[in-house]
């Protein structure tokens, strides 16, 4: 079975060719291309959601330790 393992030889015959830039369409500026991913920004909330969510279990904790106490029988509630 041939290995799956790639090394820089196998690739001899490209490596040192030079950078394709297209006659069609000029580069893209960073900003510009970073902007294109903006609209994944559709969890927008999801860590607010996710803060409510650590807050009310913690909440919830604090509630029960509250009601904990410590007697003869060890921990109850």
């Amino acid at each position: 079975m041939a290995s799956s393992h790639r090394t820089p030889a196998d690739y001899a015959d490209i490596i040192d060719l030079p950078h394709h830039e297209s006659r069609n369409h000029p580069r893209m500026s960073a900003d510009k291309r970073a902007a294109q991913f903006s609209p994944f920004a559709a969890l927008t909330g999801y860590e607010d959601e996710v803060d409510k969510a650590v807050q009310k279990k913690e909440d919830d904790l604090d509630d029960r330790h509250n009601r904990v106490t410590y007697g003869q029988e060890g921990w109850i509630e």
